[in-house]
Parts: C-alpha cells; sequence; structure tokens
C-alpha cells in the first residue's frame, strides 16, 4: 500500500501515520515496514531536528545511570548490544573511562562496580597511572578509574537508514516541513489528520488507521491536540560544545553523580563536552548562553586539563524530553530516563498511541514496543525483527560518516568532482547524491537539510566558506533557480552562528571576522528578505 494523493485536493491515505522525525519516529517506521505495513511519517522541520540531532551521540553502557536507576542502566546495556550487532556501521566501539578526580566521593567511586555488577555492565577496575596511559589526557588528579564498553553512534546516519529501510520495504514516504495543526476525530476514532507545509503555508489531510505520537518534546503537544491529557513532560535543555580536534580515543565519564561537564565524548574527528541540565518550558528558543560554555570549560577542566586551551568551534543546544515524577519538577537531572508507551484507550481513543521519554540508546526497543501494540491493533501477526535484521546502508545516505566523503572522492578522482567543503572534503559529488537520492530529498533542498544528510558545515569554519561554495553548486545545476537560494544561505548561516558565538575567543575569533567580511560586507545576506531579495535598507548583521 503507498501513500497517494486523491481528489479533490491535497489528501494521502496511509495505514499508520507517524509524527515525529527523530530516532524514535523513524524506528516505528522501520519496525512497522518490517511488518509489512505502510507508514506516512511527518515531522514539522526534518529528520532529527529535536533532541535525536541534539545529543552527544553516546551509546551507553549503562554506566551513567547504573548507580541511580538499575533498570534503565539495564536496558541501555541490551540495547547497547543489539545495535552494536545489526548497525555497526553507524557505532564506533571506543569503549568507555568512568574516572574520579580529587574532590569526588570516594565512597561513590567503590560502590561503581557493585552498581554495574546489579545492571549487567561489564566493568573493570584500573590503575590511575594505567587509565592515564590508555588516555594521556586525563588529569593527574585521577585517583580511581574503570573500564566500561560505551560507545558512540552517529544519530544522523542511523535515522537516515531506518528512512531508507522502509521506503524500501513498503515504499513508506517521509515527509518534512509538515506541521500537524488538528486532529478530526468521531466515536473515539481519529478519522484524519489536518497538517500544514510551513514553507508554502498550504494544508493537507492524511487519513490513516492508526496515528503514532513520536514527536519527543513535543509530544505532550500533539496528545492534547487528540484531547489526551495523561502525557506529562519535563523540558530539560542541556548544551554540549565541540572540539576542533579529537582529545581521547573513549569516551571519558567523570565518576561521580551525573553533574555539568561530566563526559568528554569522541565523535569521529572531534570531541564533545557535557552536558548541563536546565529545566526550561519555552521550546522555541532553545540556544547556548555564553555561561554554560563557560561552566562547561570549567568544569571539565578539572577531567581533562587540556580543555583550558582546546579550540571549541561550536556549542548547542537539545532538549530532553523527560518523564515527569516527583522531585523532577525543577531538577531534570531527577527524572527517569525511562519511556512509557500510552495507548490512550482509557482517554477514549482506539487508534492512537504515544511513546514518550527513553534515551537515544533505546530508541530501538522503544520502536518494538509500539510496533507491538499498533500491529496489534492492526490485526498484523508479525513479530518485530529489528533485534536480528541488519540496518542496510547505501552510498546516498553515508555521507554524516567523517572521512567518507574524502575516501569517496579519493578512490574516484573524476574530472570536475570538485571540493566544496574543504574541511570535511565533501565534494560536488557527494551533494548531487543527497539532492537525488537521500531521504527526505526535496526538489529544492535547502543548506540546513544538505548538513543533515553530510559533513557540510561541520568542520572549522562552520560553513564560512563551503556555504558559498554549495550555494553556487545548486544554482549551476539549476536546483535553485530563484533568490530563495540566498535565502537558504542565509538561514544555514545564521542557524551556524547561534552555536559560534557562544565559544568567539582566541583563534576563532579571525574566523569570524573573516565570516562577517564574506557573508555580510561582499554578499549582504544580512540585508536579504524572506523572499531571498535584498533589503532596500540596511537590516544590521545575520542574527
Amino acid at each position: 500500500m503507498s501513500a497517494r494523493p486523491t481528489s479533490p485536493g491535497p489528501v494521502f491515505e496511509t495505514e499508520v501515520l507517524i509524527i515525529g522525525g527523530g530516532t524514535t519516529g523513524t524506528g516505528v517506521m522501520r519496525d512497522l515496514a518490517l511488518r509489512g505495513i505502510h507508514c506516512l511519517l511527518i515531522d514539522q522541520r526534518d529528520l532529527n531536528a529535536g533532541a535525536s540531532g541534539g545529543n552527544h551521540g553516546l551509546l551507553h553502557s549503562g554506566g551513567r545511570y547504573a548507580a541511580g536507576d538499575a533498570d534503565t542502566a539495564a536496558e541501555c546495556r541490551r540495547e547497547g548490544d543489539i545495535l552494536k550487532a545489526v548497525a555497526p556501521e553507524c557505532i564506533d566501539a571506543c569503549g568507555g573511562l568512568f574516572v574520579a578526580v580529587e574532590g569526588d566521593d570516594p565512597e561513590f567511586a567503590a560502590r561503581f562496580p557493585e552498581h554495574c555488577r546489579s545492571a549487567g555492565i561489564e566493568c573493570s577496575a584500573i590503575t590511575p597511572a594505567e587509565a592515564r596511559e590508555l588516555e594521556p589526557c586525563l588529569s593527574e588528579k585521577v585517583y580511581a578509574a574503570y573500564k566500561v564498553p560505551d560507545a558512540t553512534i552517529d544519530p544522523f546516519r542511523i535515522t537516515l537508514e531506518n528512512v531508507n529501510h522502509a521506503r524500501q520495504l513498503t515504499q513508506s514516504i517521509f515527509l518534512a516541513h509538515t506541521e500537524l495543526e488538528r486532529f478530526i476525530v468521531e466515536e473515539g476514532t481519529i478519522r484524519s489528520a489536518i497538517c500544514r507545509d510551513t514553507r508554502s503555508g498550504d494544508t493537507l489531510t492524511i487519513r490513516a488507521r492508526q496515528v503514532v505520537n513520536a514527536a519527543g518534546a513535543w509530544a505532550m503537544q500533539v496528545a492534547r491536540l487528540a484531547g489526551c491529557s495523561g502525557v506529562q513532560l519535563l523540558y530539560s535543555k542541556g548544551t554540549l560544545i565541540i572540539s576542533n580536534a579529537r582529545i581521547g580515543r573513549r569516551v571519558i565519564n567523570r565518576l561521580r553523580p551525573p553533574g555539568d561537564g561530566d563526559i568528554l565524548v569522541p565523535g569521529g574527528t572531534v570531541s564533545l563536552l557535557g552536558t548541563t541540565s536546565q529545566t526550561v518550558e519555552n521550546l522555541d528558543d532553545i540556544h547556548p548562553s555564553v555561561a554554560e560554555v563557560d561552566r562547561l570549560v570549567a568544569e571539565g577542566c578539572a577531567l581533562v586539563p587540556q580543555i583550558a586551551h582546546t579550540r571549541f568551534i561550536r556549542a548547542f543546544s537539545g532538549v530532553r524530553p523527560l518523564l515527569m515524577a516527583r522531585g523532577a519538577e525543577t531538577d531534570g537531572r531527577k527524572a527517569s530516563r525511562g519511556f512509557s508507551l500510552f495507548d490512550h484507550e482509557s482517554e477514549g481513543l482506539a487508534n492512537f498511541a504515544t511513546v514518550a521519554g527513553g534515551k537515544l540508546t533505546t530508541f530501538r526497543l522503544m520502536a518494538e514496543k509500539t510496533g507491538d501494540l499498533v500491529a496489534r491493533r492492526l490485526g498484523n501477526s508479525e513479530p518485530c525483527k529489528t533485534a536480528t535484521t541488519p540496518l542496510p546502508s547505501g552510498d546516498a545516505i553515508r555521507w554524516t560518516e567523517p572521512g567518507f566523503a574524502a575516501r569517496y572522492w579519493a578512490a574516484r578522482r573524476e574530472p570536475g568532482d570538485l571540493i566544496l567543503c574543504e574541511c570535511e572534503m565533501v565534494p560536488t559529488s557527494a551533494i548531487d547524491a543527497i539532492v537525488e537520492n537521500a531521504p527526505g530529498a526535496e526538489l529544492q533542498m535547502s543548506l540546513n537539510a544538505i548538513a543533515v544528510r553530510s559533513r557540510v558545515g561541520k568542520g572549522t569554519c562552520q560553513g564560512a566558506f563551503c556555504s558559498l561554495r554549495v550555494t553556487s553548486h545548486l544554482y549551476d545545476r539549476q536546483v535553485y533557480d530563484s533568490p530563495l537560494g540566498l535565502r537558504n544561505t542565509r538561514d544555514f548561516v545564521a542557524q551556524r552562528f547561534k552555536g559560534v558565538a557562544p565559544v568567539a575567543w582566541g583563534e576563532h575569533l579571525p574566523q569570524l571576522e573573516l565570516a562577517e567580511a564574506l557573508h555580510c560586507a561582499l554578499l549582504g545576506l544580512d540585508q536579504l528578505t524572506d523572499d531571498g531579495l535584498q533589503s532596500p535598507t540596511t537590516g544590521g548583521r545575520v542574527p
């Protein structure tokens, strides 16, 4: 069965409508597709636009939760092992260390192995000297250390692969920039979802037998549109910063109760230092602050002293959608990292489900439980297959892997295949492949969408040069044929600047001055109106 527009207007029909294009929503899409069920997935922005794209990419061993939440720790350990088996191309099995430094509670450190054993987590004690031999960047003040099987995962690639596999299996469809406005409910059943294309403003209607709410931080709002009040979430903002080079080989955790700046996670050629926790109520303006960056650097230096002299190229923030729990109303670190599946039957709806909470590491399990419920409602007896079926890859969705674009270009060396992003060595052939074949590819794909599906803009210059080169290439290829292409460039540059501004010190300041000269003084991107045309008055700097 395929989603198809039917007369008299933009009406789509599918078996299951999934709301939310993060790892959980795309995981549900693939789970159902493996059972032969067609889905239509929507997101108000794009894939990984929420928490799935705003995290440190840690594939938990469970060690971070062993002391406070043994069930979640064990769940992370089991799911991590499954993902390492079925999606190894998305994972760096780098291993991890938990280390205590002078000033940390010795009793907490001493009890760590016992907590790990209770959750079934492999944990071995090593001496401080052995820890520094493994990770020379560690502080000389380390007094206790343990090895755990932590790993890292590429959330962008695994989301793209989920969508791509579902598309291959059942011709399931992903629609970006599609915002849910309201449901039409009759006799305890959602008959249709009225949505709006956020770019054109056009309305479309989606009719589905079942509706899954996997909207992450927006899940509570979506549930309320269906008349359901049982979903109660706490929003915890977390900020991280990215170094310009990889600092350690392994994940390095501080052996103390969770706090700011207590984890350093390798991410390909860089490292991510995090994270903060701040309870917020507004989801519309989430961005990192200078104060958060300063706090992360100060805390991180106690663990890895060289952080004080490290160049950080970007900061970013995400929102953890946590299940509300007593005592967690003002402190997100006290909220559960577990997840819940709401069937909403007690609230009078027979074809609506919400999956909320959880972790990136547990997305597959969340999708499995949701898939079991939806399949049963549809009369489908096929079991879940995601725990054993390898996740297929493909060239159109490999561009998020650090170094892949460079290896691809070097192996081919075709005439005219120019490098557009020198920081990450992304050639024109990669941009062409993404525009033509990547999941969610659009007729006029924006630079932000290309960045989600590649390494464009993720290097040291943060898009200062590649934004202009990629835009020029898209005009040459007639992907862009109007001033709106320049607006896409402006929006991309503005989005990158939000992350660059809080880390603007030292070596990064000349880079920012050069970017401003290119984007504002030379091209006048700061004076573009929303239709991509130059404003007759000075509009100030890029916001």
